[in-house]
């Protein structure tokens, strides 16, 4: 049978093949991946394609996969982001089982490690001020020089080093730095600092430590202690895995884990630095980390995106070797895939304008059966209240409408979902300002259901909801975060020059059907012919309902970008 695009495999990426022919030729018999965050701010969507490709990895290949928080510089960490953290990654349907690690963990071990360096004679404590620092280590085109102290005697180092520990030295007065190669191209590996003093009180130690050992010498020698087999980090981490490989290979350690580099995710229209996001929040530009415009995963959830549609979203992405910018609207599509296969239909109607059924019975209520879900029958219907009165779209109305206009005019006849057709008669206008108050409209009682005996058609369907009935609430609507796709673009404008003033609306008289009244925050729906909605998970309350829309029916921005 001819292959269909349906049942061909995507291939697999570059780090799945090296995970698969590792197994094969028996250089593990288990992949053991980690997720290593620093819990120094909220976890955001490029940090889902690293938890997706981690802990996705160790399920396809019965591994494991670690949760470790990178807590090694206490000034910037906090527990509540630690919280969040393990929130977010099990939200979006992972699990690292009893494998929660902390590099806290292993102070004592790390301790140990430097000291075994200096012993080695690869380490050195500096006394190099910050501006001595720089000037010793060169530039791009130009060696750095040694350290008048690099040949510090391996007991004085020794002594200074227990010293530091002992909190006996202030902030900056001593380092401890590894003994590579001050004339290397690559700058990472000149004599780069492993310890230094912080006299700051940590969210796990407590005040046990002053001094804190740096990312380069912390992470490999975690992985190793974990026996991580395969490091997986983005590219930017490529130039740091010469010392991540030195400093296993000096010190001998029994398990030397593979550092693989992938392509990091860059997103048009925001941006990804944790630095810039907190910038975001701390001069309030943007609600809080949770704002659905910020694509923190703590945003995602509260805006309505749902775990699959952000799985899917890294799946289909992929994973590569080399930079590149993804296209908002794949991620946005994503939502919308899975919003439309799961998300029941419902009547919210955003700017309401009055509708008077003038021959439909004054003290009449009818109840309306609509479906759930029109694809999917097992989502089952509901009833809605209908009445003399209603409420439509404004912008279904629309006075000496052109031709093509398949709504309300004068004399024009539509159907009203899951209802009767109606036809408008006159209109009600503010005598000062000539805006539209209300429609007057008549009805064909023969047309329950949207169907005419006499077998005549109408090109327009709209929704609406009965005026006695609905539930008032507030919509916001969310556009792009920022005006041009990459933020940074331009390196001598600031990034925040570029935010959209218009990037959220919020609109207070919006009119939703009956059953949504109770609506528990965080639930998804579909608002026929408008998108899909989610009930805001901060704001909602039993007096106040508020939906955040998540994604439109269709892909608004690009056709503006036309």
């Amino acid at each position: 049978m001819e292959a269909t695009k349906k049942n061909i495999e995507k291939p697999l990426d570059f780090i799945r093949q090296i995970v698969t022919e590792d197994l094969r030729t028996g250089k593990h018999s288990t992949p053991v991946t980690r997720f290593p965050p620093e819990p120094n701010g909220f976890l955001h969507i490029g940090h889902a394609k690293s938890i997706c490709l981690n802990f996705g990895i160790a399920a396809e290949f019965n591994g494991r996969c670690h949760l470790r928080f990178d807590d090694t510089n206490p000034s910037k960490e906090e527990s509540a982001y630690v919280k969040s953290i393990q929130e977010d990654v099990k939200w979006l349907g992972f699990d690292w089982g009893e494998n929660l690690f902390y590099a806290s963990d292993y102070f004592d071990k790390l301790f140990d490690f430097a000291v075994e360096l200096i012993k080695k004679e690869k380490a050195f404590i500096c006394s190099l001020n910050a501006e001595e620092m720089r000037e010793y280590r060169g530039t791009l085109t130009e060696p750095g020089k040694d350290s008048p102290y690099r040949d510090r005697p391996i007991q004085e180092c020794l002594e200074l080093f227990q010293g530091m520990k002992e909190g006996r030295f202030e902030e900056g007065s001593h380092v401890l730095r590894a003994k590579i190669d001050m004339a290397s191209p690559n700058l990472t590996l000149r004599d780069p600092i492993i310890y230094r003093i912080m006299n700051v009180h940590h969210h796990r130690t407590g005040d046990k430590w002053c001094i804190y050992p740096m990312y380069d010498f912390t992470h490999c020698l975690s992985d190793a202690l974990e026996r991580i087999t395969h490091s997986l980090c983005t590219l930017e981490f490529a130039d740091h895995r010469p010392i991540y490989d030195w400093v296993l290979d000096v010190l001998e350690t029994p398990a030397h884990p593979q550092q693989i580099e992938f392509a990091r995710l860059n997103l048009s229209y925001t941006v990804m630095s944790k630095r810039k996001l907190m910038q975001l929040v701390q001069e309030n530009l943007v609600n809080g980390w949770d704002d659905p415009r910020m694509l923190t995963i703590s945003g995602l959830r509260r805006r309505g995106y749902t775990p699959t549609s952000i799985r899917e979203f890294c799946k289909e992405i992929g994973i590569g070797k080399r930079d590149s910018w993804i296209d908002m609207g794949v991620l946005e599509n994503a939502a919308r895939n899975d919003l439309n296969g799961i998300a029941p239909r419902v009547m919210g109607v955003l700017d309401p304008l009055k509708v008077v059924i003038t021959n439909y019975p004054e003290d009449t209520v009818e109840d309306i059966e609509a479906k759930n879900h029109p694809q999917n029958p097992d989502m089952g219907s509901r009833t809605l209240p209908f009445s003399r009165e209603i409420y439509i779209e404004r912008t279904d109305f629309l006075e000496n409408a052109p031709k093509k206009f398949f709504r309300l005019d004068i004399g024009r006849e539509v159907r009203l979902r899951y209802a009767y057709f109606i036809t408008c008669i006159s209109v009600v206008k503010d005598d000062a300002t000539g805006e539209v108050l209300e429609l007057h409209c008549t009805y064909d009682p023969e047309t329950y259901g949207g169907n005419a005996p006499d077998g005549r058609k109408v090109k327009g369907t709209i929704h609406w909801v009965s005026a006695a009935h609905a539930v008032n609430c507030e919509i916001r609507l969310y556009d792009r975060l920022f005006l041009v796709e990459n933020p940074d673009v331009d390196k001598d404008v600031n990034f925040k020059e570029h935010l959209n003033p218009n990037s959220l609306s919020s609109l207070t008289k919006c009119m939703v059907e009956p059953s949504l009244a109770n609506a528990e925050p965080g639930t998804s729906v579909q608002f026929e012919r408008q998108g899909y909605f989610c009930v805001d998970s901060r704001d909602s309350k039993p007096d106040k309902l508020v939906f955040n829309r998540t994604v439109g029916l269709r892909d608004s921005w690009a056709k503006r970008k036309k």
